[in-house]
């Protein structure tokens, strides 16, 4: 299943998605991985959560949907227990805004996670008013 929480930049969505983060410890049994594209909000999570800083492991123009994609696929690939999965910053993370070309990887997210048995929540930063439907439809 695929979450998206929506909203203008400086909207909240970072602190809402660290507090998700944090309460999920309470009912969540796997893994816990909170994905962002630097070290900023590290500390605020609770020490049992897998912080993955993605900026890491790609650069500026090297990050893109594919990219992502991989990331997240790798990661589930070597973890069995991932259950839940929290993405702060996501068009930071895919170097891409255009969001009516994101379909086909929106049609990925949803077949890994299905076929993992791994929620994933993800941090938008736009208008909900300009986002597609395929989009819109995930929001929280």
């Amino acid at each position: 299943m695929i979450q998206v929480i929506l909203g203008k930049k400086g909207s909240g969505k970072t602190k809402r998605l660290i507090d998700l983060a944090n309460d999920s410890l309470k009912s969540e049994h796997g893994v816990i991985v909170f994905v962002d594209d630097d070290k900023r909000y590290m500390y605020d999570l609770r020490h049992e959560i897998r912080f993955v800083n993605a900026g890491e492991f790609a650069l500026g123009e090297h990050r893109s949907a594919d990219w992502f994609y991989g990331l997240l696929g790798g990661m589930l690939a070597v973890n069995f227990d991932i259950s839940l999965i929290f993405v702060d910053a996501f068009a930071r993370l895919i170097n891409n805004t255009d969001w009516n070309q994101l379909g086909d990887l929106f049609d990925r997210l949803e077949k890994l996670s299905s076929h993992h048995n791994c929620d994933l929540v993800l941090s938008v930063s736009a208008d909900p008013e300009v986002l597609p439907e395929f989009i819109t439809r995930y929001a929280m």
